[in-house]
C-alpha cells in the first residue's frame, strides 16, 4: 500500500476551520438546521473532477477530515492517493457519515484538492514534456505568498526538479534552487561579470554557479566572458530574453524564424559557442513563458537545453473538484444527473 503523510504534520487553524471561517454560508445554515432539528443525515458523499489531472492534496484532507471535523471517528472516509493519475468524473472520495460533523469542510476541502492538484498536474505535464530533463519550479512570484508550501509540495509530487523558495522547499528536505538574478547585475552597474565574480567570492561554493546572460541582449559574448572568468566553476547561464528583445546574435540570422524571446536558435548560437571554446560542460537553463507545448517543441527539435524553469504557466490551467450528497441512509438519494459511483481504487482510510 502507497504511504500517506502524518495528518499530524499539517497545521491548521483548527478553530476558525471549526467555526466556519473559511466555509460558504450555505453549509453553515445547513449545519444549523440539522442541528437544530435533531436530524442525524446519514450520508455518503463523493467527490470528483472533469479532466485528466494528477491528484494532489489527498493526505491534506485527510488530515483536515481528522483535525477539523466534529466526531471524526464516526466518519468513514475511502480515497485515493496523492500522485494518483485521474479520470474525468472518477470518484477520488466518499466520506460518509453524519453530515452535520462536516459539511463545514466541503469548501475548505475542495479548495485544497483543486489548488494542488492544478499545480502537480501542471507540474507533471512539464516534467513530461521534458523527456527526462530537469525542470524547474519557479512560479511563486505570479500567487500570494500564502500557498508556497502547499505548493511545493504538489510541485513534488509532480515531479519538478527543484523550487525557488524556502517554503517550496520545505518538504524536499533540500535547499531552493536559483540564478544570479537580474537586480544584483544592476547592483552592479550593469555588469554581468562583475556581479557573478562577487556571487562566486561571498557564496557558499557548495551553492551552484549559474548567471543569467540576457542583461545586456547578448548572451552568447556575456556567456563566454563568464566561462572564460570561472571555468569550471561555472555550472551554468541561464538564458530569459524578454520575448519583446532579440538578442544581439541573431541580428544577422533573421528572416527564417521568429526571433524574440528565448528561441531555438539563440539557444543553438549559446551553445555553439561555449563548445568551440571548450566550455561543453557549462549547462543551459531556459526560462521565460515555457508551458509543456513549448517544451515538447523544443525536445523534439533537439534544442541543446539542459534544464527549463517554468513559472507562470504552472497556473495556467485549473482542475476544479464537486463534492455530492449520492446517498441518504445507504439509499440513492442525488440530485437529477448525479448519482453514487463507486471506485475500486479507493481505500479505506484511518482518521
Amino acid at each position: 500500500m502507497k504511504k500517506r503523510l502524518d495528518p499530524d504534520s499539517f497545521d491548521f487553524p483548527v478553530e476558525k476551520i471549526k467555526k466556519g471561517f473559511y466555509s460558504d454560508i450555505y453549509f453553515l445554515r445547513t449545519q444549523n438546521i440539522l442541528e437544530q432539528a435533531g436530524k442525524d443525515a446519514h450520508v455518503t458523499v463523493q467527490v470528483f473532477q472533469r479532466d485528466y489531472a494528477m491528484l494532489c492534496g489527498m493526505d491534506e484532507v485527510i488530515a483536515l477530515i481528522k483535525q477539523c471535523s466534529y466526531n471524526p471517528k464516526a466518519l468513514k472516509v475511502r480515497a485515493l492517493h496523492d500522485g494518483d493519475m485521474i479520470a474525468p468524473w472518477e470518484t477520488i472520495m466518499t466520506i460518509e457519515g453524519n453530515l452535520a460533523d462536516f459539511i463545514h469542510l466541503e469548501t475548505v476541502y475542495l479548495g485544497i484538492l483543486a489548488r494542488r492538484t492544478k499545480i502537480a498536474t501542471n507540474c507533471h505535464r512539464a516534467v513530461e514534456a521534458a523527456n527526462g530533463k530537469p525542470v524547474l519550479f519557479f512560479p511563486s512570484r505570479f500567487d500570494d505568498y500564502t500557498v508556497q508550501e502547499g505548493d511545493g509540495y504538489a510541485a513534488k509530487v509532480g515531479g519538478m526538479s527543484n523550487v525557488s523558495t524556502p517554503a517550496n522547499a520545505m518538504c524536499w528536505g533540500i535547499e531552493a534552487a536559483g540564478t544570479i538574478p537580474h537586480a544584483l547585475i544592476a547592483a552592479f552597474g550593469g555588469d554581468t561579470l562583475a556581479a557573478t565574480r562577487a556571487f562566486d567570492k561571498y557564496m557558499d561554493p557548495k551553492i551552484s554557479r549559474i548567471a543569467l546572460v540576457d542583461f545586456n541582449n547578448d548572451c552568447v559574448n556575456t556567456s563566454l566572458a563568464l566561462a572564460r572568468e570561472l571555468g569550471d566553476r561555472l555550472e551554468g547561464v541561464r538564458l530569459d530574453t524578454s520575448d519583446k528583445m532579440v538578442d544581439v546574435s541573431l541580428i544577422g540570422q533573421m528572416g527564417h524564424f521568429k526571433p524574440t524571446g528565448v528561441n531555438e536558435q539563440l539557444v543553438r548560437n549559446v551553445r555553439e559557442a561555449l563548445d568551440r571554446e571548450g566550455y561543453k560542460h557549462v549547462k543551459i537553463i531556459v526560462s521565460g513563458g515555457f508551458n509543456p507545448e513549448r517544451i515538447r517543441l523544443f525536445e523534439q527539435n533537439k534544442v541543446p537545453v539542459d534544464i527549463y524553469a517554468v513559472g507562470s504557466n504552472i497556473f495556467s490551467t485549473n482542475v476544479d473538484f464537486t463534492s455530492d450528497v449520492v446517498l441518504l441512509d445507504g439509499k440513492p438519494c442525488a440530485k437529477t444527473g448525479r448519482h453514487y459511483m463507486d471506485n475500486a481504487r479507493l481505500e479505506d482510510v484511518e482518521l
